[in-house]
């Protein structure tokens, strides 16, 4: 796991994550090709900036970068490394609507807890809102400055 933040650092070790690496851009991909002996066999980048993307080329062994959402920036890609490297870029629009039934009913039966990413619990007549705080950055949680707001 690649990050800074602690909230989310912690909700990463929460589901899982071992290893950790607080540095950023070249200094997050010189020590995480260090640690993994050359570089990692599955990277996913969540909606970062560029340099998230350039991160998660840099660390990738030859193969695929899967990415969630659109990247800020990604229109100067580094494809001279993806090419000399043969890196592949995967992602798209994820079909969401279409695991609602099967997630659903795992959250219903208890079998899986989306609490470990979620801050807030907003109604109906708050969406709006919410929007509007999205669009303008302010969906963070109060005190820290870190995570998610919107459930």
């Amino acid at each position: 796991m690649l990050g800074r933040r602690e909230a989310r650092l912690k909700v990463a070790r929460d589901f899982g994550a071992t290893d950790i690496v607080k540095a950023r851009d070249e200094a997050a991909v010189g020590e995480v090709r260090e640690m993994t002996h050359g570089g990692v066999d599955a990277v996913l980048e969540c909606v970062g900036l560029k340099s998230s993307m350039d991160t998660a080329i840099g660390v990738a062994r030859p193969g695929a970068v899967g990415f969630v959402g659109v990247p800020q920036g990604s229109e100067e890609l580094n494809l001279g490394r993806m090419f000399r490297s043969n890196i592949a870029l995967r992602g798209g629009i994820a079909p969401v609507r279409a695991y609602i039934p099967e997630l659903m009913e795992d959250v219903l039966l208890g079998s899986l807890d989306p609490s470990g990413v979620l801050c807030l619990t907003i109604g109906l007549d708050g969406v709006p809102e919410g929007y509007v705080r999205r669009d303008g950055r302010e969906t963070r949680r109060q005190g820290d400055g870190q995570g998610p707001v919107a459930r």
